[in-house]
């Protein structure tokens, strides 16, 4: 009952910089926590960052200083813009939300995934 469409994926150099972007559609009455995971080959899925309803952040130690997540609450949508890439950040990205529906149930969803590859 909720969808979430990742986009802004790509191939980049190293030092390079890309945005992705999720918007959330369907039966929401109100988000909660937004954020970004990502999963490289043979590895687990982790958190890169989150944000509350509130604006308060959460980076993992890896990417802290280079990538920035942001939110419109009036578009039910999240951005990671990310900086400094390495090939170290090559994965595919994943964006997540958990809230209410209209209905009063807990939903959390996750997007499709869009690859990030870094590489000269």
């Amino acid at each position: 009952q909720v969808q979430l469409v990742d986009s802004g994926g790509g191939l980049v150099q190293p030092g390079g910089s890309l945005r992705l972007s999720c918007a959330a559609s369907g039966s929401i009455f109100s988000i909660n926590a937004m954020g970004w995971y990502r999963q490289a080959p043979g590895k687990r899925r982790e958190l890169v960052a989150g944000i509350t309803s509130g604006g308060s952040t959460n980076y993992v130690d890896s990417v802290k200083g280079r990538f920035t997540i942001s939110r419109d609450n009036g578009k039910n949508t999240v951005y990671l813009q990310m900086n400094s890439l390495n090939p170290e950040d090559t994965a595919v990205y994943f964006c997540n939300a958990d809230g209410l529906l209209v209905n009063g149930r807990p939903f959390v969803s996750w997007g499709h995934g869009t690859q990030v590859t870094v590489s000269s």
